[in-house]
C-alpha cells in the first residue's frame, strides 16, 4: 500500500467541477417589483419632467429642437469666458474651489441686487438667498411650505418644470384660467373661496406674470395689482417665478409683484436667461422667517452653490455693463420671435392659433381638438423636429391639443425649417381627419394672422381633454 493511503491523505482527482445552472433572464418589472418595498410612497406621485425627457432625442444633431428652453450660449464670445476665468484664477483660486456659505457670497448678492434694480426692485443682502438655479427656488419653496396633500394654486397652463417638483411634494395643484392678460383673478377669487369653503387654504400661488412659461403671455398691470390685493387679505404667500422678465422685445413693462408687496410675496429670479444656464445660478427674495427655513433646506440639499460660478459671474458684472450683453439677446431673439410667428402663419392650417409673446421664449400653440400633440410628438420626431406636448403643463390631463415651442434656441433658418417640417405633420393629421369624417379642409391664414392665444377668453383652460380611444 502506498505511503498516505492508510489515513485516507491520498491524492484523488478532483472531481469535475457542475456547470453553474443559468439565472433566469430578470426583466424590467422584475427588477423594479425588487426595489419596490424600498422606494417611499411619494415616489408613485414622481413624474418626469417632458423636457429633460427630450434632451437626450434633441442632441441629435439631425433633429430641430423647438422643445428645451434653452438661450443661445453660442453667441457668448469665448475670449471673454476665457478672460472671465482667467481672471477668477487669478484673483480667487483657491477660494473658488472651496465651499461657500449657504446663503451665497456677498459679492454675488450685489449681483443679484443690480439685476433686480433694473426690473424697479431694492433689496438688502439679507434678502437674498442664491442658489442651483432658478429651479431650485422652487424646489426649496415646496419643501419649506408644503406637506402632502397642501394645496398650491397656479396658472392653466404651468411651468412644465413646476409640475414634477408640485407633484414629488405631493401637492394638490388647483389650477386657474388664463387668457391674453394673464391669469384670471375673478376666476383665481372663485378659486380661493371655494377652497376657503372647504376648510383649504392654499400654501402659495405659483405664477410667472412676464412673458409665461408657456403660455407666452404677460399679467396686466391692473391684475398684478390685484393679485396683490387678494394675497394679502388672505394672507396668503405668492411665488412669483421670473426668469424672462429682462428679455422685452416690446410694449409696455409692469411692476414685479415683489416691489408691490414685500410680506407675501417669494421672487425667483436666476442667471440662466441673462447669462448662461450653464453656470446654474439663481436667487430667491424672500420675507425673512421664509427665507430663513429655505436656507436650512438648501444646506440639507447641497451645502452651497457653486464657488466657481458665483466668482465667474462676479467677474462677468465687473468687467463690463452687462446690460449690453442683454440688449444684443433681445435683438436676436425678436428676429427669431418673428421669425417663427411668420412660419406659423404659413404653414399651420387655419384652425390653429397661438400666442404674440411681447418677450420671453416661448409660444403656446393650440390645433384643432382632434389633434393630440402627445401622439404628434412621435410622428415629428421622424421628420427630426421636436416640441413639448401641451400635457406636460398641467396635473390633470389638460392640453392635449397644444403644444410649447421655444425660439431661441435654434437659429431663423432652423426656424422656418422646423415648422415647415412640423406643419407638415400636422397637414397629414388635418387630411386624415377630412378623410374619416368627410370635413373639408380649411386652408392655411394669411401671414401674421391667428394671434389670439385663448379667443374664448380662458374657456380654453377649463377644458378637459380626454384621452382618446385607440382603435385597431
Amino acid at each position: 500500500m502506498k505511503a498516505g493511503a492508510e489515513d485516507g491523505s491520498a491524492r484523488r482527482r478532483p472531481r469535475p467541477a457542475k456547470a453553474a445552472a443559468p439565472r433566469p433572464a430578470r426583466t424590467a418589472t422584475h427588477e423594479i417589483e425588487r426595489y419596490g418595498s424600498l422606494f417611499a410612497q411619494r415616489t408613485t406621485v414622481m413624474n418626469s419632467s417632458a423636457m429633460r425627457d427630450l434632451m437626450a432625442l434633441t442632441e441629435r444633431p439631425e433633429v430641430i429642437s423647438l422643445a428645451g428652453g434653452l438661450p443661445d450660449t453660442s453667441t457668448f464670445p469665448p475670449d471673454s469666458y476665457a478672460a472671465l476665468m482667467g481672471t477668477v484664477a487669478a484673483r480667487a483660486c483657491a477660494r473658488a474651489l472651496q465651499y461657500g456659505p449657504t446663503e451665497g457670497l456677498e459679492a454675488i448678492k450685489d449681483c443679484v441686487r443690480e439685476v433686480m434694480a433694473a426690473e424697479g426692485m431694492n433689496i438688502d443682502r439679507g434678502e437674498v438667498l442664491v442658489t442651483s438655479g432658478g429651479q431650485q427656488v422652487i424646489d426649496l419653496v415646496c419643501k419649506t411650505l408644503l406637506d402632502p396633500g397642501d394645496v398650491v394654486v397656479c396658472e392653466a397652463p404651468t411651468y412644465p418644470g413646476a409640475v414634477p417638483t408640485f407633484c414629488s411634494y405631493q401637492a394638490e395643484v388647483v389650477h386657474v384660467a388664463m387668457d391674453d392678460d394673464g391669469m384670471r383673478i375673478d376666476e383665481l377669487e372663485q378659486t380661493l373661496a371655494r377652497l376657503e369653503g372647504a376648510g383649504r387654504r392654499p400654501k402659495f400661488i405659483y405664477t410667472v406674470p412676464n412673458f409665461h412659461n408657456p403660455a407666452g403671455v404677460t399679467l396686466s398691470g391692473a391684475r398684478r395689482h390685484e393679485l396683490v390685493r387678494i394675497a394679502s387679505e388672505r394672507e396668503v404667500l405668492v411665488l412669483e417665478d421670473n426668469p424672462y422678465g429682462m428679455l422685452r422685445y416690446e410694449g409696455p413693462s409692469f411692476p414685479a409683484l415683489r416691489s408691490l408687496s414685500e410680506e407675501f410675496v417669494i421672487y425667483a429670479g436666476t442667471f440662466s436667461k441673462i447669462l448662461s444656464p450653464g453656470v446654474r445660478l439663481g436667487w430667491a427674495a424672500a420675507p425673512g422667517p421664509v427665507l430663513e427655513k429655505m436656507n436650512i433646506g438648501k444646506q440639507a440639499s447641497d451645502l452651497c452653490s457653486s464657488s466657481i460660478s458665483q466668482y465667474f459671474v462676479c467677474a462677468y458684472f465687473e468687467a463690463g455693463p452687462w446690460q449690453q450683453y442683454v440688449h444684443s439677446l433681445i435683438e436676436m431673439y425678436r428676429r427669431r420671435r418673428d421669425a417663427m410667428l411668420d412660419a406659423l402663419a404659413e404653414h399651420l392650417p387655419h384652425e390653429a392659433y397661438w400666442t404674440h409673446p411681447r418677450g420671453g421664449l416661448f409660444i403656446w400653440v393650440t390645433l384643432p381638438d382632434y389633434i393630440d400633440t402627445t401622439d404628434l410628438l412621435a410622428r415629428a420626431l421622424e421628420e427630426r423636429v421636436a416640441f413639448v406636448p401641451g400635457r406636460a403643463a398641467f396635473v390633470d390631463g389638460r392640453g392635449g391639443s397644444s403644444m410649447r415651442l421655444n425660439f431661441s434656441g435654434v437659429d431663423q433658418e432652423q426656424i422656418r425649417e422646423g415648422i415647415r417640417r412640423l406643419g407638415e405633420v400636422i397637414g397629414e393629421q388635418v387630411r386624415l381627419y377630412g378623410t374619416l369624417t368627410g370635413a373639408e379642409r380649411v386652408g392655411s391664414r394669411p401671414a401674421r394672422a391667428g394671434r389670439a392665444a385663448f379667443p374664448q377668453t380662458g374657456e380654453l383652460a377649463r377644458i378637459l381633454h380626454l384621452p382618446r380611444k385607440h382603435t385597431e
